[in-house]
């Protein structure tokens, strides 16, 4: 093979297909990018950790067809140390590569290229066709409340719900739970649910700006996706997700009401004396005074602030987990958010103020105990 591309085309390409080159692993070929010509004018680079991979065609010229498989941190160091120029790659049968530049040469071993994960079928595909801007909502509001807990595959991931009246989102990692539900989708005849891999989601918003609608392709056990020169494809979570419809709860009549800017501010800073472990923070709710308070006695250590928020219900104290509250408060787009209550042992609602168009977005919080209910 030999191919002659930009510097600046190769660093980008190599940087955009990073997010699948694994960053440990005990497969040595997964820590290479496979270069493929495919025509007289293009080749692919690609990268995979088996369960996410990426595609990206590169415009080059090319002067012997066919592919060479080299460490991708090696050919990315090297690239990003180069001046602008156009840069030589050639690799002979015996997989030795030569990267050739008008000031320089780098010799290095390569790997068979006939190693490198192939790229999976994708059985019994069903395309979606979903608008950018929908899918970066739905991702950006439920992602933050996936878990990271290995013990619970299926909640690793985004679950989708694909259905004729539009589209759900859901994330949860069993202290905190995030629906977002959009109308401005029409499925086209195709209904069905996919839980997808934080990796991908993580991917794809960079990516979504670049064209108003995108297509995913959903398999059996993949999803894909294309855009202008980029192809993503990702192993599907195959488990079944737990029924959160069953926890939302449907009486919780104590409402209140509070400035999102302002309570966070609050929360952030007598959280600073929580305890490290438990990050718990009260809320004491009363018609006329309400304020936030924690206290560690492991440090003797404790806060309180009176904050300003709207609640007419009778006295009530109801413990949270302070970064889980940030977290779900910063994901609210209005200057106001809503909290729907029942007592201090039950789930709480969370909900912006207002709803934006086409948007119901619903999070829930479960509490903590305080030895103060």
């Amino acid at each position: 093979m030999k191919i002659i591309v930009s510097k600046n085309i190769l660093q980008s390409a190599l940087h955009s297909i990073a997010p699948a080159t694994p960053t440990r692993s005990t497969i040595p070929i997964l820590n290479n990018v496979l270069l493929s010509t495919i025509s007289d004018h293009a080749v692919t680079l690609r990268t995979t950790d088996t369960e996410m991979g990426l595609i990206r065609e590169v415009e080059t010229e090319v002067g012997e067809n066919g592919s060479v498989c080299v460490e991708h941190k090696t050919l990315n160091e090297i690239v990003n140390e180069m001046p602008d120029t156009d840069i030589s790659i050639s690799a002979d049968s015996e997989n030795k590569i030569s990267i050739s530049t008008n000031f320089g040469n780098y010799e290095l071993v390569g790997v068979n290229p006939d190693e490198f994960p192939a790229v999976p079928q994708i059985d019994n595909k069903k395309n979606v066709a979903i608008n950018s801007r929908t899918l970066q909502r739905l991702i950006g509001k439920t992602m933050f409340a996936m878990s990271a807990d290995e013990l619970k595959p299926a909640l690793m991931g985004t679950l989708f719900e694909f259905n004729e009246n539009g589209v759900n989102a859901i994330a949860t990692d069993g202290h905190k739970l995030s629906v977002c539900s959009r109308t401005d989708f029409k499925s086209n005849g195709y209904t069905g649910n996919v839980i997808v891999p934080r990796k991908f989601l993580k991917f794809l918003p960079q990516h979504l700006e670049e064209q108003d609608e995108i297509t995913l392709s959903i398999g059996e056990n993949y999803i894909s996706v294309s855009f202008e020169n980029t192809t993503a494809y990702s192993r599907i979570i195959d488990e079944r997700y737990p029924d959160y419809k069953s926890v939302l709860p449907k009486d919780n009549e104590k409402k209140v009401k509070g400035v999102k800017d302002e309570v966070l501010s609050s929360i952030r800073r007598v959280s600073i004396l929580s305890n490290r472990t438990t990050r718990q923070i009260v809320l004491h709710l009363g018609p006329d005074n309400c304020t936030i308070s924690t206290e560690d006695p492991e440090k003797a250590s404790s806060a309180k602030e009176d904050i300003s928020m709207d609640y007419t219900s009778e006295q009530m104290n109801v413990g949270y987990n302070s970064n889980y509250l940030i977290e779900i408060i910063s994901h609210l787009d209005t200057e106001n958010f809503l909290m729907h209550l029942k007592t201090p042992i039950s789930a709480g609602l969370i909900f912006p103020e207002k709803q934006q168009e086409n948007e119901e977005l619903t999070m829930l919080l479960m509490p903590m105990r305080t030895g103060k209910e």
